[in-house]
Order: C-alpha cells, then sequence, then structure tokens
C-alpha cells in the first residue's frame, strides 16, 4: 500500500490522544496502530487497537513493523504510586519499545521527553528522563526524535494543580517570555503532536532533539 504506517504507544494520554487524531487526518498514513490498556472511544478505517501488557512487550514485536514508533509514555510518580513504578512507565517501557522498534525495521523513533532532563539531575523526574534518553541515543536507531516540552497544557482526565495554575497565568506570563527564555513557555499538547507529526516527515537520520520553542513553531505550522 502508497503511503505509511505508524505505532502510537500510549495512545490515552494527553499527548498521544492528539496525536492520534494528527496522524488519522494526515493523508501520508495509511494505517494507524495504537497499543492501549483500555479502548480509545473513536472508530476510524485507517485505526487498529491492541490492547497490551507492557510487561509482555516482546508478544508485540510484529506490530512494530511500521514506518514510524510515537513513544507518547508517561506518568507522574503519585498516580504511578511510587519511583520504581515511575521508573518503569518513563524509563523500562519506551527503552524496550526503541529495542524492539530497532529490530522490527522501523525507520523512525520519536519520544516525548522533558525540558529538563539530564542524567545527572537531583530531581528524580528530570535524572530518569535523561537516563531514558541516553539509552536511546546509544541504540543507534536508524533516526532518533527527541522532545523536550515544557509545562504541557490540554484537556486531561485527571486534575493537576500545576498545570491548571499554568494555563491561567501562560496568556499573561507568554508574551513576557522571549529569546533564550521561549522555552519556559508552557505548550499546547496539540502542538506537541504536530510537531512530532511533522518530524516523522523529515528525512533526518540519526539523533535530533527538540527543545520546547523549535516544538511549538513546528506545531504551528
Amino acid at each position: 500500500m502508497s503511503g505509511k504506517s505508524a505505532l502510537i504507544a500510549g495512545a490515552t494520554g494527553l499527548t498521544g490522544s492528539k496525536l492520534v487524531e494528527v496522524l488519522l487526518n494526515h493523508p501520508e498514513y495509511y494505517k494507524i496502530t495504537v497499543f492501549v490498556r483500555r479502548p480509545l472511544s473513536i472508530e476510524h478505517p485507517k485505526l487498529e487497537q491492541i490492547k497490551v501488557d507492557y510487561y509482555r512487550l516482546d508478544d508485540y514485536k510484529k506490530h512494530l513493523q511500521v514506518d514510524d514508533v510515537f513513544c507518547c509514555l508517561g506518568t507522574t510518580i503519585k498516580k504511578a504510586g511510587s519511583q520504581k513504578a515511575f521508573r518503569r512507565v518513563d524509563y523500562d517501557y519506551p527503552v524496550a519499545l526503541a529495542q524492539l522498534a530497532k529490530s522490527a525495521g522501523a525507520k523512525n523513533f520519536l519520544v516525548v521527553s522533558a525540558m529538563g532532563a539530564d542524567s545527572r539531575s537531583n530531581i528524580f523526574y528530570n535524572r530518569v528522563k535523561g537516563q531514558m534518553e541516553d539509552s536511546l541515543k546509544k541504540m543507534e536507531l536508524p533516526a532518533l526524535h527527541i522532545f523536550r516540552p515544557s509545562l504541557l497544557l490540554g484537556d486531561r482526565k485527571e486534575f493537576r494543580l500545576g498545570e491548571k495554575a499554568a494555563s491561567l497565568i501562560s496568556p499573561v506570563l507568554s508574551p513576557l517570555l522571549r529569546g533564550g527564555m521561549k522555552k519556559y513557555k508552557p505548550i499546547q499538547a496539540e502542538q506537541v503532536a504536530k510537531a512530532m507529526c511533522a518530524a516523522a516527515q523529515t528525512e533526518s537520520d540519526g539523533i535530533q532533539v527538540y527543545p520546547s520553542d523549535r516544538i511549538a513553531e513546528m506545531g504551528s505550522l
């Protein structure tokens, strides 16, 4: 078939759900496979939903025989219940997914990280994100795209006080963040999704890292 195929892990999350919409409406893609733990409430001729057990990710390798693999997996320590559980979702699963994507022949691996990702950080969240990035970089994937958004805005299923506050002050604060400060502006999840889709259409090989201000530019085109 003409066109491209893609897989999305984390399709029920804030960015992942927006990405599903973006890819389904993009003319380049003829098939979108999503890994879910609970079914999405949408139907589309391009869409295939796979109920996945991430503890047995190897069992789903055949579904990674696609052009582009998008990893939008992520949680919070509060939601996960412990640092160990958080690390499983934000480090173990993305790294395992990338390994399978490479062995299955995927051309692009695109992953959502965080603005403060740093494997040497004293902040646990940022350290895990940085360690995830470091592990992916060592894999020599055909094309690795790392997205480092600032505070994500959008309609989440769960309430997060910090994000709610940011959404209220963003219209006032954002115009004041210029130059090197632009990367600190809160960003809409839809912009991240559009930027990920745009990056997947490039012919870039190797490692590409996108700071939040660059993501905003790509997601606004």
